[in-house]
């Protein structure tokens, strides 16, 4: 399983869409310039969101080249053959949370802010975001074909990039981080529940294919 687990997590950096790195780092750009004390916790969002559409991406390149009947040959259960997949996710988990450090600590070098709530936020929205995007998208993946995921993660962006609007441009964070706690454990919870829930629905939808 540790190979499939090194092949997975390796496709994630071949797979990597140029458009849409390009895309993601203006938008960030844009937001440290203009959010404010706010602008690493936004930053962070598209960065994480960037992750989970990658992801997403990656799931669709073995498709496109058949991996699975190359696969099916190898002595690896349903089991393991899907929980590389949702492995190696948690790896790149690794990669939003450690970007999400970064472009805090470069928005209150340059606003001279430092909020050690907001960075708990920041970090925990790395991780978030990514599952929840994984959890929605694999699993039609492995039931309905690559394109059908790929259309749900476009859509999954569209309520994301409001929230960061709203934040934005309204008083969503300064209210927000009044009650961040209940809203951190319930984001947490959540994610982890459908995480596990779209592990054991992949699994079903690898092993209706064989």
């Amino acid at each position: 399983m540790r190979g499939l687990i090194y092949k997975d997590f390796s496709l994630f950096y071949k797979s990597i869409d140029k458009k849409l790195i390009i895309i993601a780092a203006a938008a960030i750009i844009l937001l440290l310039v203009n959010a404010g004390d706010f602008s690493g916790l936004l930053a962070t969002i598209m960065f994480a969101m960037t992750v989970g559409m990658q992801n997403v991406m990656s799931f669709a390149s073995d498709e496109q080249v058949r991996w699975k009947k190359y696969q099916l040959t190898m002595p690896v259960n349903s089991f393991f053959a899907v929980g590389s997949k949702y492995i190696s996710v948690l790896l790149t988990i690794g990669i939003s949370i450690a970007a999400s450090i970064l472009l805090y600590f470069v928005s209150s070098v340059i606003y001279q802010s430092f909020d050690g709530a907001l960075l708990f936020v920041s970090v925990s929205v790395a991780t978030i975001i990514p599952l929840i995007c994984t959890a929605i998208c694999l699993p039609l993946t492995y039931w309905f074909g690559f394109r059908s995921a790929q259309t749900m993660g476009l859509l999954v962006t569209v309520p994301i990039f409001y929230l960061i609007k709203y934040f934005e441009d309204g008083p969503g964070l300064v209210s927000l981080t009044d009650t961040i706690s209940a809203y951190i454990l319930a984001g947490f919870l959540i994610s982890a529940v459908l995480f596990i829930f779209s592990y054991a629905v992949s699994v079903l939808g690898y092993s209706r294919k064989k």
